[in-house]
């Protein structure tokens, strides 16, 4: 609705090449176990249960994981707009969780998921909706305060990757609209990283000018 209603010049979407490769030929993005050696251990595991739970909660709701972002592009070709990949490679992603990942995260990560099984405790979400931005920002903190080195893996260093793609997609389309689709958790640190991207370069280029 968003890029009908704001015809932008660009869109940027939370997608690297292969999973947009993956999204438009219909096929399940793999994680082969041949990938272990590139990726490493822990990631190889991670990635398995998040397409896992990508299938589960995806036939709860009806919509098949990856339909929002594909319906971003799909919106972005209608209108003509260009599309931008700002994900950072899942490749790199998964590498950084098994490099970073603590013992002491793995543990409550198991513990977690036996006590969740045993007394069903935690958070509803109501996953046909964005949820509001105070359980959002509950959950990431939680996330933040449990697993830290998941939170910069996931969270913080793609946010960052994110961030200076799209200031340079502003760098070199200062006149355009663009318009970014990314998952809801991602978008308040985002906006902040991505303003001092901008205001870098701003800063950078009247230096330039003045030294001239």
């Amino acid at each position: 609705a968003a890029i009908l209603e704001q015809k932008p010049r660009i869109v940027a979407v939370e997608l690297d090449h292969n999973r947009l490769s993956a999204l438009l030929s219909k096929q399940k993005p793999t994680v082969r176990f041949s990938d272990i050696f590139r990726i490493g251990l822990k990631g190889w595991i991670f990635a398995q249960l998040g397409a896992y739970a990508e299938r589960t909660l995806g036939k709860k709701v009806g919509v098949a994981p990856g339909e929002d972002m594909l319906s971003a592009v799909r919106t972005a070709q209608k209108i003509g707009a260009k599309l931008a990949l700002i994900d950072q490679p899942i490749e790199k992603t998964l590498r950084r969780f098994s490099q970073t990942l603590t013992w002491k995260e793995k543990m409550k990560f198991a513990w977690d998921i036996i006590k969740q099984t045993i007394f069903r405790s935690g958070v509803r979400i109501d996953l046909r909706k964005v949820p509001p931005q105070k359980l959002i920002d509950t959950l990431m903190g939680e996330l933040k305060r449990d697993y830290p080195s998941v939170y910069q893996t996931l969270i913080v260093e793609r946010n960052d990757y994110m961030a200076r793609k799209l200031a340079v997609l502003n760098h070199h389309y200062p006149d355009a609209t663009i318009l970014a689709v990314v998952g809801a958790g991602h978008v308040q640190d985002l906006q902040k990283m991505l303003q001092n991207y901008i205001n870098q370069q701003t800063l950078k280029e009247e230096h330039v000018r003045k030294s001239a």
